[in-house]
């Protein structure tokens, strides 16, 4: 009978922890990039004062024909660079991309874009 109970025991303590990192899932905040601008030059300074987490996701609104967001890493952020093996260039114009643990980039790499301020560094927790 001892045995019984504590498998229940563990079992529901494994069905906890789920629902909790499904409540956690089910809470991603969605955050418009830009707010009414959109994803456009000089947007480094947007991030200040909001809290990021992983799971959050970031949507790009910006004319298709005009801009493009590309996730880059440390690197390819600094010098305004894409890897073109690993990058994805999104250009919908109505991207969401979803945040991951650490510092996310994000760049424009329509020539001069980048370097005249159209990148972001978002760190998410």
């Amino acid at each position: 009978m001892g045995e019984g109970r504590g498998g229940s025991m563990v079992g529901s303590m494994v069905f906890c922890l789920l629902l909790l990192q499904q409540l956690k899932m089910g809470h991603a905040a969605i955050y418009n990039v830009g707010d009414e601008l959109g994803w456009t030059f000089n947007v480094s300074s947007w991030p200040i004062g909001k809290n990021f987490h992983a799971g959050d996701i970031l949507a790009f609104n910006y004319t298709p024909s005009a801009h493009n967001v590309v996730v880059v890493d440390k690197v390819g952020y600094n010098w305004c660079l894409i890897n073109p093996i690993e990058a994805t260039v999104h250009h919908s114009g109505k991207e969401q991309i979803k945040l991951v643990e650490g510092i996310n980039y994000f760049i424009c790499s329509l020539p001069g874009h980048c370097q005249m301020g159209m990148k972001l560094a978002i760190t998410a927790t």
